[in-house]
């Protein structure tokens, strides 16, 4: 049992180097498709979460139901968050509309 946990420490920590050291390579200009791309996976995997959540055997305890159901919850605020974050940052790169200098003047 404790050779199982220690394995997956072991990488859970590995998933965390690589992980860091994978972004922090990435330049800025690629940072919004990337976060637009990692937000659509977790949206899938919150549809996996429904599946799991649906499919619970009867006996399964209401701390265990209660558990899944707060981690659904969570990964739907973070993929509607993720998603409002990247509007907003891709709203930055619209251009502004240009205002005329005599649109208030009367003649």
């Amino acid at each position: 049992m404790y050779d199982q946990l220690l394995a997956n420490m072991a990488i859970l920590v590995l998933a965390g180097f690589v992980g860091f050291a994978v972004i922090s390579k990435v330049p800025n200009t690629l940072h919004t498709p990337l976060m637009s791309g990692t937000n659509a996976i977790h949206g899938i995997v919150v549809l996996g979460a429904l599946i799991v959540l649906g499919n619970l055997p009867a006996d399964a305890g209401w701390g265990v139901r209660s558990i899944a159901f707060v981690a659904l919850i969570f990964g739907t605020l973070n993929v509607i968050g993720g998603f409002l974050v990247t509007d907003r940052m891709l709203g930055m790169f619209k251009s502004k509309p240009k205002v005329l200098e005599n649109a208030g003047a009367k003649k």
